[in-house]
């Protein structure tokens, strides 16, 4: 199903579609995570890494959650912004030879990822909140919120030295 397709007539279907679009992603970040962290030299990038992969195991079993309280099919809808996301952090991440570099360029790929999904759980608890689904908002709230604590720990880490030692 497209974005803007025929089947998409409501809120709601928009809702729907929404947490199939970011389901799917968060199941593309639970592969993609092994990978960067294999690859990351930064013990702390590292420990980062799988804590999120920690977290994000979690943040699979809420939307299954929110699907459930909301009704919906547990199901995915391909989501190419974030396959173009790890596409493009496989091809950097493949192209750089000096490790203290790839760490960089983990923690930039990372913070894409991280910005895509802060987008898509903002919007999906605001229209939650419109369709009356509070109850929704607020797992999704959960999610949002880690997001947003990965994101600054990366920039944390980034500017706390791994930037410094690629330069």
């Amino acid at each position: 199903m497209g974005l803007f397709s025929k089947d998409i007539k409501t809120l709601d279907d928009l809702f729907v579609h929404q947490l199939q679009d970011i389901y799917y992603a968060e199941k593309q970040i639970l592969s993609a995570l092994p990978k960067m962290i294999d690859k990351a030299t930064a013990p702390e990038l590292k420990q980062g890494l799988q804590s999120h992969l920690t977290e994000t195991e979690e943040h699979v079993r809420r939307l299954e959650q929110v699907f459930e309280m909301h009704g919906a099919e547990i199901k995915t809808t391909k989501c190419p912004a974030i396959n173009g996301i790890i596409e493009e952090a496989n091809e950097v991440s493949g192209e750089v030879s000096d490790k203290q570099v790839l760490d960089a360029a983990i923690i930039a790929a990372s913070q894409a990822v991280e910005h895509y999904e802060m987008t898509r759980y903002g919007t999906l608890i605001a229209w939650a909140k419109q369709l009356g689904r509070a109850d929704c908002a607020s797992v999704l709230e959960k999610t949002l919120s880690e997001e947003k604590a990965a994101d600054r720990k990366l920039t944390a880490l980034a500017e706390g030295g791994v930037n410094r030692q690629a330069a």
